[in-house]
């Protein structure tokens, strides 16, 4: 899509729209930066605004409510300038509050009519003179919890329930903190104290990962624009979602099945600890697997990764029982432990989404349960935080294939696990992505 400006108020007002259309923030994000010729500084104006908007939704809406008497009839891009102004004055200390009340107002005329700006005016200065409301104020905790956290009230309640009150609290608290920049050595081609001296030397700033071994954090630059990603040596990956793999007990000759592959994180870092073996990719979507492949050939691991477009629950249809060494299913779920990455996942699900996914998950893993031979396991992995989708669907599989155990889940930092050996990542513990691992053996 070409855009008439350049504005960066006004890109990510358009952006946002799209955004509560249910588009992928940061696929928004990468099509206007790509189609438009702003500078590095407006680029990033324009990302923080529509991260925060969407980061602070409910925030925002509770506290433009008192200002907007008719609310149904103010036009849905209105709303996001406003939000979006809104969002500046209270988030972001450098930006003078003159220059957020002309640019607001002068995109309120360019994109509607004297009206608009007239009507956009009036709010901006009422907001001025009477202040926004504190969430702190609302009385009921649940309510306050959401409000201030920006998480619908439902979900605040299921993760409460779960993990109390206090912890629900810190797991939303930490959503709005960004997120960290984060790459897994391709050990393929360079070991983790070469790259670390290489990426220092060009100043990113890198320290290892306190999370996963093969994790390097990033505290400057980008590096998915620089010649260490172009040339293969880092794969882009949140520190949590290496743990499925890392888990994992691997030898160099084995077969692996990678049930649900897109696209290609875990399975690039399943290729890379083999040498004469492979791993065998699905993805319902033939689409997807391009990525899987296009990934594995920038890593130089292309041998060792052989993908078909299969739903996981017909791998009957394509493979023998006891195929396999060993199984992972990085599950098709919500997505609660990304939300950091992705704030939109908050608003865009519901609980029937959490019952109808752990039903997906169950139907999978009984699908696979038979391809692993005796004595090798299924890794079963989530980037939610809930029950239903992680423990829930652990305890339903195992009732109805006891031939399975749970064993205990290791890490090469040796995290903690609960009480049954499975682990639980939230995105407070480290300030990574909300991942939930578990280890199953097939007994021989």
């Amino acid at each position: 899509m070409k855009y008439q400006t350049n504005n960066p108020r006004e890109l990510a007002v358009r952006t946002l729209m799209r955004t509560s259309n249910g588009s992928y923030s940061n696929l928004q994000i990468n099509s206007v930066i790509e189609s438009t010729s702003m500078s590095d500084v407006d680029k990033g104006l324009f990302t923080t605004i529509v991260y925060g908007v969407i980061q602070h939704r409910l925030t925002l809406e509770y506290q433009l409510a008192p200002f907007i008497k008719e609310p149904e009839k103010t036009e849905n891009w209105v709303k996001e300038l406003l939000y979006s102004a809104m969002y500046q004055l209270q988030y972001l200390d450098r930006v003078p509050k003159r220059a957020i009340f002309d640019e607001s107002i002068k995109i309120a005329k360019s994109m509607g009519h004297d009206g608009t700006r007239r009507f956009v005016t009036g709010i901006l200065h009422q907001m001025d003179r009477k202040g926004l409301s504190n969430p702190s104020d609302i009385k009921d905790p649940l309510e306050r919890l959401s409000i201030q956290t920006s998480v619908p009230q439902w979900l605040v309640k299921l993760v409460s329930d779960q993990l109390g009150e206090k912890k629900a609290a810190t797991i939303f608290r930490s959503l709005n903190r960004a997120p960290k920049q984060s790459v897994r050595v391709n050990k393929h081609k360079i070991s983790k104290s070469d790259l670390l001296g290489q990426l220092s030397k060009a100043g990113f700033d890198p320290h290892p990962s306190e999370v996963a071994s093969e994790g390097l954090v990033l505290e400057k630059g980008q590096v998915l624009h620089s010649s260490f990603f172009d040339d293969g040596l880092v794969a882009i990956q949140d520190e949590s979602a290496m743990l499925p793999v890392e888990s994992m007990p691997i030898k160099t000759d084995d077969l692996i099945l990678d049930a649900c592959s897109a696209p290609g994180g875990k399975t690039t870092q399943i290729a890379a600890n083999l040498k004469e073996g492979r791993v065998v990719a699905l993805d319902i979507h033939q689409n997807k697997l391009r990525n899987v492949n296009h990934n594995a050939q920038r890593l130089g691991l292309s041998e060792r990764v052989e993908t078909h477009a299969l739903d996981a629950r017909k791998v009957d249809e394509q493979f023998d029982d006891e195929f396999f060494d060993h199984i992972l299913v990085d599950a098709p779920c919500t997505g609660f432990g990304l939300m950091r990455r992705k704030p939109e996942i908050r608003y865009d699900k519901t609980m029937a989404d959490v019952n109808h996914l752990a039903e997906i998950q169950g139907q999978i893993l009984a699908a696979v349960a038979h391809k692993v031979k005796p004595g090798g396991t299924i890794t079963y992995s989530t980037c939610t935080i809930v029950r239903q989708e992680n423990q829930g669907v652990i305890a339903k599989f195992i009732d109805a294939h006891p031939e399975f155990e749970v064993q205990p889940t290791k890490t090469d930092m040796d995290l903690k696990t609960d009480e049954n050996g499975m682990l639980n990542i939230y995105p407070d513990d480290f300030d990574s992505d909300g991942f939930f691992v578990c280890s199953m053996v097939r007994k021989s």
